[in-house]
């Protein structure tokens, strides 16, 4: 496993307190067993997103909205972000979430497949968040790195763990070959090449936050 349960509870509990909404959201992702980026990535989501002053993020897989609802409670009061969401119950949970939190009237609402919906979005986005196929994330990259501003983020989740096992990333770096019996190995390879890509994409640097299932933060520094 990557962090340790107890450490990630500690790190959720030292955070900003999830409002009722939020709160609601993690009971659905704990019942339904749904990948949300948990409280402790979303705390860090919402101070990165004040951090850099953002008005517009974009998001490559939104699902119910979670990491969405922790974006917009650090944005720019006139900012709008971007959900983009294949599976429609999953982007109308999201629409009446967001609504409930006041929302609705900063979120733009995508069905369909995000890399194909951010090549008609006009930039900038100050961060973008890639969580949809992983072995779809350079792709991501490649598709929103021109729309991203200096001093602006993408991020991406899973970089440590998800439906792979802790370690398997970095075995995979050390050794692209290696064979694993893995139903999920194509998913590993992905955020591997991601993350091999990200280190030496120019005028980025990333950085990994060990917090929920891994946290890549690429910043544009030129």
């Amino acid at each position: 496993m990557g962090v340790p349960d107890d450490i990630e509870a500690f790190v959720a509990a030292v955070g900003p307190e999830p409002d009722p909404v939020l709160a609601e959201m993690d009971r659905r992702a704990e019942t339904t067993d749904f990948p949300t980026v948990g409280p402790a990535v979303g705390g860090w989501l919402r101070a990165l997103a004040d951090l850099v002053g953002a008005e517009r993020v974009f998001e490559f897989g939104s699902g119910f909205g979670y990491s969405a609802y922790w974006f917009l409670g650090g944005m720019a009061e006139d900012g709008e972000i971007v959900l983009t969401e294949i599976d429609a119950e999953e982007l109308d949970a999201a629409r009446e979430y967001l609504e409930r939190g006041g929302y609705t009237d900063r979120a733009r609402f995508e069905l369909g497949d995000a890399i194909g919906i951010v090549d008609g979005c006009k930039g900038p986005f100050d961060i973008a968040l890639i969580d949809n196929e992983k072995d779809r994330y350079v792709e991501a990259f490649e598709a929103i790195r021109q729309k991203i501003p200096v001093g602006g983020l993408v991020l991406a989740d899973n970089a440590i763990e998800g439906p792979y096992e802790f370690g398997t990333i970095r075995r995979l770096m050390a050794d692209d070959s290696e064979q694993f019996d893995d139903p999920h190995a194509d998913a590993a390879r992905g955020i591997a090449a991601y993350l091999d890509h990200v280190r030496s994409a120019e005028e980025f640097e990333t950085t990994l936050l060990p917090v929920g299932e891994g946290l890549a933060v690429t910043r544009r520094v030129g």
